[in-house]
């Protein structure tokens, strides 16, 4: 199969051209529930999981970014129902990771909830994850300090010496990320480019394969290419194939 290259057609027609254990990492948001009119087109989930977990390689990763749609005052729950699935078909699920869109929230008083401001990102991994190349972004309060030797006396018994350390300037952030919602796309749906550059950059390595079965508007091939790794994209709707490769070339 040809890299560097975002397939027209359905994502399941697709990955039969993929080699087994042949993805590094996948980044994706498929379409869910009923929030998204995605061009008339629905896809198979059960399908798209199993052949997701034969193309990813032992220790490689899939970002899977979904939330639930809210029908007759009840939450669907399919977001939580497709992150058992992935489980049952072999996924480890590694982190449940929260986008948070920074929106102004409020109360919506018709339905008496609070305004829905987040997505989930479950991390799934085949095995243990071979990569993770921690951001560290988060300013620390006491940067600088030297904090001393110490032990610590663990249940059983035994005691657990503490080097000494000096704190940094910063430290890894939370599994909670904070990022506005694209909003200058002519995708119905688009991730923010940050959220999947920094995703990209924390479970590859330059060189890895990056695969999106779920395309779109081209966000994860294009910030692929921005952290030199390579890309598969599938993409079922011709107009988004196009919106994305004017992109890739526009970057």
């Amino acid at each position: 199969m040809e890299l560097n290259k975002i397939y027209h057609g359905d994502c399941l027609d697709v990955m039969e051209d993929i080699p087994d254990k042949s993805i590094d990492l996948t980044v994706t948001s498929p379409p869910y529930d009923n929030l998204r009119e995605y061009n008339g087109f629905s896809f198979d989930f059960q399908s798209v999981a199993q052949e997701l977990y034969r193309v990813t390689k032992l220790g490689g990763v899939v970002v899977w970014v979904v939330g639930d749609a809210t029908i007759k005052g009840s939450e669907t729950g399919t977001s939580f129902k497709q992150a058992l699935y992935f489980k049952e078909v072999g996924f480890n699920l590694h982190d449940t990771m929260i986008w948070n869109k920074k929106s102004q929230a409020c109360h919506d008083y018709r339905n008496h909830r609070y305004k829905q401001e987040t997505e989930y990102m479950f991390i799934l991994s085949k095995r243990k994850p071979k990569t993770y190349n921690e951001i560290k972004d988060r300013p620390v309060k006491n940067a600088g300090k030297t904090i001393k030797k110490s032990s610590k006396r663990k249940a059983d018994g035994s005691i657990r010496k503490y080097p000494e350390i000096k704190l940094g300037d910063y430290q890894a952030r939370s599994n909670v990320w904070y990022f506005e919602p694209e909003r200058r796309s002519k995708h119905p749906a688009p991730f923010p480019e940050q959220l999947a550059h920094d995703h990209i950059l924390s479970w590859s390595n330059e060189g890895d394969i990056v695969f999106d079965p779920f395309t779109g508007s081209g966000t994860t091939a294009k910030m692929a290419i921005a952290n030199n790794r390579k890309y598969i994209g599938a993409e079922i709707s011709q107009e988004y194939v196009d919106i994305a490769n004017q992109r890739i070339e526009e970057r």
